[in-house]
């Protein structure tokens, strides 16, 4: 059963924060991406980026942790709209050579989003909290498409536009 949960997902830098702002603007209840928010969290700490990622797959499996257990508290009827899904996990372990996470498999058997939009990327750009490099932010793209379109899960490619065009095309497209 489907819930009513809507994902932007996309490669870094790809304007999913800002359009998730535009949308929780308009009255949309919206969440952000927990990678960021456990970066920021450990920032405050007093923490590096490079202390923070200094284990890449143990940092993959506490954000795989943080969303299953966000999702696990969320009402399934409720319209509402996240950044980054439970498999979006499955690209970045893919980028790191892990194929047989158990934790991953098992809460992939769970996500039953109403449909993905996949943001493309307009303008790559570093950040405080990124590190990956433009190719690489390429790779994840489509390793994202194929993390959902693998479970069934429908997927709307959100063209380069305006950011104001993009939640119109969002909404026309729900």
């Amino acid at each position: 059963m489907k819930n009513n949960w809507y994902v932007l997902t996309g490669a870094p830098s790809s304007g999913k924060t800002t359009t998730l702002k535009a949308l929780e603007k308009k009255g949309y209840k919206v969440f952000y991406e927990w990678a960021r928010i456990y970066i920021d969290q450990e920032l405050k700490k007093g923490k590096t980026l490079k202390e923070i990622r200094a284990d890449e797959r143990e940092f993959q499996r506490k954000i795989l942790r943080l969303k299953i257990d966000f999702e696990k508290k969320l009402n399934p009827k409720e319209l509402l709209f996240m950044e980054r899904g439970i498999p979006d996990s499955t690209a970045y372990m893919k980028m790191l050579g892990i194929e047989n996470d158990k934790d991953l498999k098992d809460a992939l058997k769970n996500c039953n989003y109403k449909r993905v939009f996949l943001v493309e990327l307009i303008k790559y750009e570093l950040d405080y909290a990124r590190t990956e490099s433009q190719e690489e932010a390429m790779l994840i793209d489509s390793l994202l498409e194929k993390s959902y379109t693998d479970l069934g899960i429908e997927v709307i490619r959100v063209p380069k536009m305006s950011v104001e065009k993009r939640v119109d095309f969002i909404l026309n497209n729900l």
